[in-house]
């Protein structure tokens, strides 16, 4: 069976601090770009199936977690649902989010805002984001 989700491009692996819920260790985020024909619902129920399989478990909200797999956009859909938005609602607003996405897709525009993804990083503070490199 093809792979649901065909990986097309992949940022750097970034470190930064917690975002939310300041009582935890740094995050590592990753931007990835990818193909697929499932439908915007059916992907974010994939992914969060996908998640579970990794090993996440429930915790508070913006809290510790193994993984968190987000859709930030879908080609330039826009979406407004009860438990999916696309364009993500706040990636505009996180460094975390930001910072990997111009590695990969710089000149992107926000089918909201217009701008593109360089524009939008640059309306950030990301002085505290860092390559990671492992131990």
């Amino acid at each position: 069976m093809p792979p649901r989700v065909q990986v097309i491009a992949e940022s750097p692996i970034y470190e930064t601090p917690p975002w939310g819920y300041l009582e935890q260790p740094a995050f590592l985020n990753q931007v990835v770009q990818g193909n697929t024909r499932l439908k915007p619902e059916t992907l974010l129920t994939y992914l969060k199936q996908l998640e579970i399989k990794m090993g996440r478990t429930p915790t508070v909200r913006y809290g510790p977690r193994l993984i968190d797999i987000d859709i930030l956009f879908y080609d330039d859909l826009i979406l407004d649902k009860p438990n999916l938005a696309i364009p993500h609602p706040h990636l505009h607003e996180r460094a975390f989010v930001l910072v990997p996405l111009a590695d990969i897709a710089p000149e992107y525009h926000h089918p909201v805002s217009g701008k593109s993804t360089r524009q939008l990083l640059a309306q950030v503070d990301s002085s505290q984001i860092r390559f990671y490199a492992p131990a």
